[in-house]
């Protein structure tokens, strides 16, 4: 499956690779985290509205509570007022007893008069002696029928309801509703306290959302709308079911509209029932702002995305324009023709390819123009080897006679009693059958010494007393494998510019030790030395041009050390002025 996908991506072309990429990379992944901001900004906004309808909800819940201790405890304090007992009980003989009586009982004015949380104090009482007063109320049919009458007979607790009352004694508040015993008389009244709706709707009124308190029968007690007061939840719209909605938030659907409504209740002391306080918006509301905000940011996030989309476009028609340029410059190349230049400018990659397609072409015209002068080179050279095939072929036969003469005067001088010459002849031979038989790339240090001990040898009997030496080679060394003839010349080279301009005998020490896991070769010698600029200019002829004559010299000791162990183990050379030379080196045994 991948390989597939892998496949079909590499047979589009490159202009589409780049606009995919950006739809799949940039466009789709913007337009998703756009979307998921989007909703969670407006789910954000719901949530603190939520939360703010729910805190405000419990702070009017904690304003009822305390509001609602005033009218318990007058009603507490009407409950055991003998003289409003009296004033009930009492069958009035005329209008003049009355009067008086109801002048002298100041006990409800005065309440509402100490209190601002109440409207206003009734007491409905089954006399027909009594008149009216709004305060002190005869018990009619009407009111006998009532719910509230009702409920307050049926117990002896507190109940909170909206009374509405009658045409002659309208009460339309919210109201403490309770059974007053007479226990003297053995009758009851029902004891109405009034709350002051207008401390009611200051309560509700600065709220930000819509906020209701509903009775048990559904009655709007009071509201941030003062029009909805005295109306069921039906009658202005609302379902009537928001009454039975235990404490919490709910999603209901409100006037068609979707909306949120968080639910509280209250339960006064000693009461039966309770209120809710219902506050609701329209999700709607909530969230337009946010749906703008969104809708504004989304349309910039498309105009941002449908110009970059622009420049992407552009930038992949010019780049596989280039690109196209470039590849029929290649397949001219690939036909032979080697004058095709490519004129693309530009500083980036595609730029910089077509200046190196440029360096390709002169480095393939001009690599084919060596190859042109090298196979002639190489032909001429095949015949130079050819020839000297020919003459090492008719020299072979010059060793043998030298080294078989050699050996005669060595015989003939040993019958003689010559064996010092004897002696030395011989290791002439062996010193120069050892020069012949070097072909190998590395030979033991036992041979290379057995080389050195010969050369010293010779070139003691030639200078006699002039020349001492002596050789030191460590037994753990013998087996150790170096290139040919890297140490011979070194002596060679002590002995012979050791003994110029020096009177006298000239000392050379050979030592070939192992010193912390390195092979450590030394050439002294007590000769004439080297002035300071000499020794610089030897130094200096080290990595200089080749020499120009047969002898295996001091660089090519040096490079054959250097390319063979590293710049490390190359030769060094130490010199004082009348005192002698030193030349050493040193082989890591990891490599020997």
């Amino acid at each position: 499956m991948l390989d597939k996908l892998l496949q079909k991506t590499n047979n589009l072309k490159l202009k589409h690779k780049l606009l995919v990429s950006y739809v799949l990379i940039v466009m789709i992944p913007i337009l998703i985290v756009g979307s998921v901001v989007t909703y969670y900004f407006r789910q954000q906004t719901l949530d603190r509205a939520v939360e703010q309808a729910t805190n405000n909800v419990g702070k009017i819940t904690m304003q009822l509570e305390t509001m609602f201790k005033v009218p318990l405890n007058v009603s507490d304090l009407l409950l055991f007022d003998k003289e409003m007992e009296q004033l009930a009980n009492t069958n009035y003989q005329s209008d003049l007893q009355l009067t008086i009586a109801y002048r002298n009982f100041s006990t409800f004015r005065d309440f509402k008069n100490q209190y601002r949380e109440l409207s206003g104090i009734k007491i409905y009482f089954d006399n027909p002696t009594l008149v009216n007063n709004l305060e002190i109320i005869p018990l009619t049919a009407t009111a006998k029928e009532s719910y509230w009458y009702k409920k307050a007979m049926a117990t002896k607790a507190i109940n909170w309801l909206y009374v509405k009352g009658e045409q002659d004694a309208p009460v339309n508040r919210l109201s403490l509703v309770r059974q007053v015993p007479f226990r003297e008389y053995h009758t009851f009244g029902v004891l109405v306290v009034e709350v002051n709706q207008s401390e009611l709707n200051r309560m509700l009124i600065q709220e930000p959302f819509e906020t209701v308190i509903v009775d048990e029968q559904g009655y709007v007690a009071a509201a941030k709308n003062a029009d909805m007061v005295g109306r069921k939840l039906e009658d202005i719209g609302y379902s009537s079911d928001l009454n039975s909605l235990a404490k919490g938030t709910y999603r209901k659907e409100i006037n068609h509209r979707d909306s949120y409504v968080v639910v509280n209740s209250i339960y006064p002391d000693s009461s039966v029932n309770g209120l809710k306080v219902i506050s609701l918006f329209e999700t709607q509301s909530i969230v337009k702002g946010a749906n703008r905000v969104a809708l504004i940011g989304l349309l910039i996030i498309a105009l941002v995305l449908l110009v970059a989309l622009f420049f992407v476009y552009t930038v992949s028609i010019l780049t596989t324009k280039r690109l196209l340029l470039l590849s029929r410059r290649f397949n001219k190349l690939a036909m032979g023709n080697l004058n095709v230049v490519s004129q693309i400018d530009g500083s980036d990659e595609i730029g910089q390819l077509s200046r190196q397609f440029n360096y390709m072409v002169e480095s393939i015209s001009r690599l084919m123009n060596q190859v042109v002068e090298t196979t002639e080179q190489n032909n001429q050279l095949e015949i130079a080897q050819r020839e000297i095939k020919l003459k090492m072929m008719a020299s072979q036969i010059n060793p043998h006679f030298l080294f078989n003469a050699l050996e005669s005067i060595r015989m003939n001088a040993y019958l003689k009693g010559e064996k010092e010459l004897a002696n030395i002849v011989r290791l002439l031979g062996k010193l120069m059958r050892k020069n012949l038989e070097i072909g190998r790339e590395k030979t033991t240090l036992q041979n290379e010494a057995e080389m050195v001990s010969s050369y010293l040898e010779i070139q003691r009997f030639r200078y006699e007393d002039r020349l001492e030496y002596e050789l030191n080679v460590a037994p753990e060394t013998a087996r150790l494998r170096v290139p040919a003839l890297i140490v011979q010349p070194l002596v060679e080279n002590a002995v012979v510019h050791g003994l110029e301009n020096k009177d006298g005998t000239v000392k050379v020490v050979v030592n070939l030790t192992i010193r912390d896991e390195e092979l450590r070769v030394s050439v002294e010698d007590n000769g004439s030395g080297m002035t300071p600029e000499r020794l610089q200019e030897v130094r200096e002829l080290l990595s200089g041009p080749e020499e120009e004559n047969n002898r295996i010299g001091l660089r090519n000791v040096h490079q054959r050390l250097t390319l063979s162990y590293g710049e490390g183990s190359g030769l060094v050379i130490e010199s004082e002025y009348g005192r002698g030379t030193r030349m050493s080196f040193s082989i890591p045994l990891s490599m020997v």
